[in-house]
């Protein structure tokens, strides 16, 4: 079974990076420094991160954890044994980044507080996940994907009229792993100007109100939050999903005044249609927004799925059909790549960014404890 530095050879070739992670944002962050040639070393509990056990769906594995560990190494550590957390400690002294995400204050207390790792480890990047940040009565408070979705407003405004919803993915915990990523990139990019590393802290909390500027300056601007509005766009009209007659939804987005008027003529076949009052402006439409569906919802209820894309195509409108989990599976534009574990292969999306045309090299996803022997030789 290969593993990060087997499938080395990218921007981060030789570069070392211990995570002591579990769940999904540490992990998102180190499993893209695995991707780029770094060798991540991911310490683990005997009984293993605890997202091994959040499903069986990939030939008997977790689907968080195959997404996630890919290309790491996995060593069996108790950071409360003297002897681990000697060895952890040797790690650190070779080490390029550290990453950990455990509950407030669990670091410093085993001796991995970020500010004495610095002081012995000038070089040393360190990253610190919680779920809310420091120095505030949340501090201490157990934090997980959900709960953060709904502590930031983000399920205030999801979903539709009835109430919040979820957003079906864990936004919370990829906008922490991704801010991490990008913190851990730049602070490389400084130390090799300074030769000195940096103490990043970042937190789920902070990851997901970063993305909330916009409905938050909207907010604070206007006194009133943008409402839940299902599958439309609260702030432009049209920009919502409709049903054709053979029964597909296409979501339709107009986004400025040449736009509308191509589609009131080749798509309506209203010509006169923003000439019209309450469907002249963006901000009437938005105030006249049910008379607008019903016109929309009226023209595509007559049309197939394909009648309707030949339109829209015809006129240059932006459109995309509700897909379901299925079709995304045989969907055109997705791109896959097989990565090894010990269950064998399994078929996971390929990672957004192409570098220099060539498909992804990725390695496996380790077993518990796998490379224990190995890390425990080589850094006896």
């Amino acid at each position: 079974m290969t593993t990060g530095d087997d499938a080395g050879g990218g921007p981060l070739d030789g570069l070392l990076v211990v995570a002591l992670e579990q769940a999904v944002a540490a992990p998102y962050c180190s499993s893209r420094l695995a991707d780029a040639g770094a060798r991540v070393v991911k310490i683990e509990r005997p009984e293993g991160d605890f997202a091994r056990g959040y499903d069986a769906a990939v030939n008997g594995l977790a689907s968080y954890f195959v997404w996630l560990n890919r290309g790491k190494e996995s060593l069996v550590a108790d950071i409360k044994d003297p002897g681990d957390a000697a060895l952890l400690h040797r790690l650190l002294a070779k080490a390029d980044v550290f990453i950990q995400n455990l509950a407030p204050g669990a670091a410093e207390r085993a001796g991995l507080g970020s500010q004495a790792l610095r002081q012995a480890h000038p070089r040393l990047v360190t990253v610190d996940i919680t779920g809310y940040g420091a120095g505030h009565s949340y501090a201490d408070m157990k934090a997980y994907d959900l709960l953060v979705q709904a502590e930031t407003g983000l399920a205030g405004i999801t979903g539709h009229p009835a109430g919040p919803g979820r957003v079906g993915v864990s936004v919370c915990d990829i906008a922490c792993g991704m801010a991490a990523y990008a913190g851990v990139l730049e602070a490389l990019i400084a130390r090799a100007r300074t030769g000195r590393g940096a103490a990043l802290a970042v937190s789920l909390f902070d990851g997901m109100a970063d993305w909330m500027n916009v409905p938050l300056l909207y907010f604070e601007g206007t006194g009133a939050a943008p409402r839940r509005v299902g599958l439309s766009h609260p702030s432009i009209c049209p920009y919502s999903a409709y049903g054709t007659r053979d029964g597909h939804l296409v979501l339709i987005s107009i986004q400025n005044e040449r736009e509308w008027a191509r589609f009131a003529a080749t798509v309506l076949g209203e010509p006169d249609l923003p000439g019209r009052p309450g469907f002249s402006t963006n901000t009437a439409r938005v105030a006249n927004r049910e008379a607008v569906d019903a016109k929309v919802a009226d023209v595509f209820g007559g049309l197939t799925r394909e009648a309707l894309a030949a339109r829209l195509r015809e006129a240059g409108i932006a459109y995309g059909f509700v897909n379901e989990l299925a079709d995304l599976a045989a969907h055109p534009a997705l791109r896959r790549v097989t990565v090894e574990t010990a269950a064998g292969p399994a078929s996971i999306v390929a990672p957004p960014v192409i570098r220099d045309g060539a498909a992804p090299r990725l390695g496996a996803v380790p077993s518990i404890g796998e490379h224990s022997d190995r890390i425990r030789r080589e850094f006896a």
